[in-house]
């Protein structure tokens, strides 16, 4: 299969029933410029920001210019989220991202979402139009899946072995694909904060315990 040309339609990547074995698509296939700088997921209820991450905004890497190693690691990435966030019944996932001189029409966007490759979640998010060198901000709210105690425990005791692929789009031709691991092991807030008092206090009482011996 080659990598240069768009190899699946969204009907196709509806059907996978676990991670696709590499990418269906190469950085070259994103003529249109597309770049994210932003996404941030928050908890619909407490309307609480669970993740944020925003990166500088910048040119892509021509197509060529990078080893084999770095085009694979500048389209995968690791997620790391408390046993908590599997609680969760509706959260907010949004999106800024930006185009390049070109129009983009019916971008649109398949998640798929597998553990030990068992499908778990599908997603598919309609952008619509984006004008040319526009900078556009997307929200989709969403149910998350509804666990059995068992599922919950296997996800959160196996970190990393909960994957997805990410499909994108332009009027049927597939421009990007990316992939994406998760842990559900991280810290609880909660916890890294009782953790850094704890911590605080301890060199507290060790510059008060040093003080009386000077």
């Amino acid at each position: 299969m080659s990598l240069d040309k768009p190899s699946i339609s969204p009907e196709e990547a509806l059907q996978f029933t676990q991670p696709t074995e590499g990418f269906l698509c190469s950085l070259a296939a994103n003529t249109y410029g597309i770049e994210f700088f932003k996404f941030t997921i928050r908890d619909m209820d407490s309307n609480r920001v669970l993740f944020d991450i925003e990166r500088e905004r910048d040119e892509l890497p021509a197509p060529g210019s990078l080893s084999p190693e770095m085009e694979v690691a500048c389209r995968s990435i690791r997620y790391q989220f408390p046993p908590s966030f599997l609680r969760h019944r509706t959260v907010g996932a949004k999106l800024v991202f930006g185009v390049g001189p070109q129009p983009v029409p019916n971008f649109r966007m398949i998640e798929r979402h597998y553990f030990r490759n068992v499908l778990v979640k599908s997603f598919d998010f309609a952008f619509g139009f984006c004008i040319p060198n526009s900078t556009n901000s997307w929200e989709a709210i969403y149910d998350m899946p509804v666990l059995s105690p068992e599922w919950e425990a296997a996800i959160i005791q196996n970190p990393f072995e909960t994957r997805s692929d990410s499909f994108y789009f332009v009027n049927g031709l597939l421009v990007m694909h990316n992939k994406a691991e998760y842990a559900y092991c991280a810290p609880e807030p909660h916890d890294v904060a009782l953790q850094q008092q704890q911590y605080a206090a301890q060199q507290y009482a060790q510059q008060q315990q040093e003080q009386q011996y000077q």
